[in-house]
């Protein structure tokens, strides 16, 4: 079955453009570098209250998992493993850009979050609280464990 345009809405069409040109970009010199600057960009353009939550998750991950290298990913901040084919380990989504009610912190197929035979990937944030700051680096550091 091929999937048309009218498939996508057009917050998800604007999200393959950006995968697009985040891939396009991966080819440049300085590609950490100018990943953390693509990153930091789309956090910064973020409305408030989403760019003070992203800017306190981009703090909690890199604290929690120094190792993983900020980049974008389908438009949105993400962390990856070091290295040219390094895989996203999470991501924030933030509640403005779909127009949905809260914000999302994902995590990929490459994490150690298993539990059994299911387990969570994402979960929906409406505020940060220390607790919930505590919940959120434990969770980094359990995904980046043995990867």
């Amino acid at each position: 079955m091929a999937v048309k345009k009218a498939d996508f809405s057009k917050a998800e069409r604007e999200a393959i453009r950006e995968r697009a040109t985040e891939l396009r970009s991966a080819a440049k010199a300085n590609v950490v570098e100018a990943n953390l600057a693509d990153c930091l960009t789309k956090i910064k353009a973020m409305p408030e209250p989403d760019r003070t939550i992203a800017n306190r998750i981009h703090e909690l991950v890199l604290k929690a998992a120094p190792e993983l290298a900020p980049k974008t990913w389908y438009g949105m901040p993400a962390y990856a493993l070091p290295g040219k084919d390094g895989k996203i380990i999470c991501f924030f989504q933030n509640a403005a850009k779909f127009k949905v009610r809260y914000h999302t912190l994902g995590f990929t197929e490459w994490t150690k979050l298993d539990e059994g035979a299911m387990w969570p990937t994402s979960f929906a944030i409406n505020k940060l609280t220390p607790k919930i700051e505590t919940q959120i680096k434990a969770l980094v550091k359990r995904a980046t464990s043995g990867v």
